[in-house]
């Protein structure tokens, strides 16, 4: 069974096309600046890579370009696009309408539009791109897998804000969470490798890149989440400020001049790991910086690293205990001075860092406690295309969720 792989934003589709039975990658890409000048399409097929340069008009053009370098008679992993056994999306915000994976039909699809204003930024490039592949792949399954889904578990006391209980009732402003995909998978290989059922263990999964969260899993189920109402709350990032006192953005309007699409510019765009160090929003960038003695550099790390810290001690409490803690995503997976940072000094909560088995793990499976430490502590390399494959998979199967 071949499961081709969208991940469409609003210049640019990512995709997978891959072997379920043997859980491999066939053929891999980006076509990005669609509708711009210079955009191409960059891919690797088997072991080949090759990049086309070409005047991509907008994602259905895209997505015949990509099809026909997947059927391509010479250089081709596929003979016929009829191969492709089914197509899954990911689409970033399920709202409160979606709490699972589901089979795309057009009552659905006008569903997630209806979730534009919620995400206005990422909603609309995933429906073009769902409209794109049902053009050119006509009766082919389609599925949405959804980022917030996971998420949807968790208790209202931990989804609600403290705002007028109208906004929630009439504007749907509460906490959904995102990463979902990512987190979801690392929890099911980390309860493997842990040796429990996933519904047995108490686990703190840390999906940490340019976007970074972190989520308390209990027993097989999300129950709280660093991004809420946007992916912008929650842990310091590349370039977006996380937590911070919600004062701030109007008192920057007040004393700055600034309008509000100035200050969503500076917190989403300006602020983060990238604002503080002046640097960059690449944690290798201030990692070099930092051994060069930049002291804004070494702020950046040591604030990234103790807002983490901060919220595995609040997951602690609010599971009564973890047994896990899963590191994964670009910094997670290769950081180790992160890493290092995280943990150190937490043996009073049964965290127990082996140094020399972290400074030996880098961007693959490692487990990273000390043997016999009460929490365990894992890097697990995540596989989001992958995960979709499975849900898009397990739904065809089995249909619709109620």
């Amino acid at each position: 069974m071949k499961i081709f792989i969208i991940n469409s934003g609003s210049s640019s589709i990512k995709f997978q096309l891959i072997d379920f039975e043997k859980k491999n990658v066939i053929a891999k890409g980006l076509c990005e600046r669609i509708g711009l000048d210079k955009s191409k399409l960059s891919y690797t097929l088997g072991d080949k890579k090759s990049t086309i340069d070409a005047e991509i008009e907008d994602h259905a053009e895209g997505i015949n370009m990509i099809i026909s370098i997947l059927i391509h008679p010479v250089n081709g992993v596929i003979k016929d696009k009829s191969e492709i056994d089914a197509v899954g999306h990911r689409v970033v915000h399920a709202g409160e309408n979606f709490s699972k994976t589901i089979i795309l039909d057009d009552e659905k699809i006008e569903k997630i539009r209806e979730l534009i204003p919620l995400a206005p930024l990422h909603n609309p490039p995933n429906i073009i791109g769902i409209e794109a592949v049902k053009k050119h792949l006509p009766g082919v399954p389609m599925t949405a897998v959804f980022d917030t889904a996971f998420h949807q578990t968790m208790p209202e006391h931990a989804y609600m804000y403290p705002l007028p209980y109208e906004f929630y009732k009439e504007k749907k402003i509460r906490r959904y969470g995102f990463h979902g995909t990512s987190h979801f998978f690392v929890a099911k290989e980390g309860a493997k490798r842990f040796g429990k059922p996933l519904n047995e263990i108490k686990m703190i999964t840390c999906h940490l890149g340019n976007g970074s969260s972190m989520a308390a899993i209990k027993y097989g189920e999300s129950i709280d989440t660093t991004m809420g109402f946007t992916p912008l709350e929650g842990l310091m990032m590349g370039t977006r400020c996380g937590d911070i006192d919600p004062a701030i953005p109007l008192f920057l309007q007040n004393t700055q001049s600034c309008g509000s699409e100035e200050v969503n510019m500076v917190l989403n765009r300006m602020s983060g790991i990238k604002g503080i160090s002046g640097i960059s929003s690449d944690m290798r960038d201030i990692e070099k910086a930092a051994e060069e003695g930049n002291e804004r550099a070494e702020l950046a790390i040591n604030m990234f690293s103790y807002r983490i810290r901060k919220y595995i001690g609040a997951y602690i409490a609010a599971m009564n205990g973890v047994d896990l803690i899963i590191f994964t995503a670009g910094i997670g997976e290769r950081d180790i001075i992160v890493r290092e940072r995280v943990l150190t000094d937490m043996n009073f909560l049964g965290i127990k860092l082996d140094k020399e088995k972290n400074d030996g793990v880098f961007g693959e499976f490692g487990e990273i406690s000390e043997d016999g430490s009460p929490v365990r502590v894992m890097v697990i390399p995540t596989n989001e295309e992958l995960e979709i494959a499975e849900q898009t998979v397990d739904v065809l199967k089995n249909g619709n969720p109620k």
